[in-house]
């Protein structure tokens, strides 16, 4: 198990523009974490009354798990740390528009606000494939919002698929511009 140190700048109030890129950039640096160990670049924060209280970044490749997405290992390591899996009150910062699945543990976690960086246009259950956060039978609600410091967050999610691709290209003996041929 990866352990993480909590990067918590000061105590401030959270829900300005400049706070929530403060916590932001903190899930950019995990995400860049994730990038270096082969993973998919997605980093996040658990954040309660102005300080970090959980971080994560993916990691389903290295824990062998396919719930270690970066809000999954965020929210566990906030809960252990608060000593409850009720996150009342908390912020969840993330670089890329959760999945469905994420946000329902954010849900079931109480979490009552969501910023992420980037959409996901595929899997994004806020705003893109889904709106997974409103479904009229759930019981509890989470403030989203999206675009902070979504520039940087995207930049770094095409610059790792491309050297993915261009990975494989290279080890199919392709060169740039061919499209790999699947038989």
């Amino acid at each position: 198990m990866i352990k993480f140190t909590i990067l918590s700048p000061p105590r401030a109030a959270t829900g300005t523009p400049a706070m929530d890129e403060t916590f932001m950039r903190i899930a950019l640096e995990l995400a860049a974490q994730a990038r270096q160990r082969g993973e998919v670049p997605v980093g996040a924060v658990v954040v309660l009354d102005g300080g970090v209280i959980g971080e994560g970044f993916n990691q389903p490749i290295g824990a062998r798990d396919p719930t270690a997405h970066a809000e999954i290992v965020a929210m566990r390591a906030a809960a252990a740390r608060i000593g409850n899996y009720r996150l009342s009150g908390a912020e969840l910062f993330v670089t890329i528009e959760p999945c469905q699945m994420c946000v329902g543990a954010m849900v079931h976690a109480r979490i009552a606000r969501l910023i992420y960086a980037a959409p996901e246009p595929r899997a994004g259950a806020i705003e893109s494939a889904m709106r997974a956060h409103e479904h009229p039978a759930l019981n509890h609600r989470i403030q989203a919002v999206g675009g902070v410091l979504e520039a940087e967050s995207r930049e770094l999610m095409q610059d790792f698929f491309r050297e993915r691709r261009a990975s494989e290209a290279a080890r199919s003996g392709l060169t740039n511009g061919e499209v790999p041929k699947w038989s």
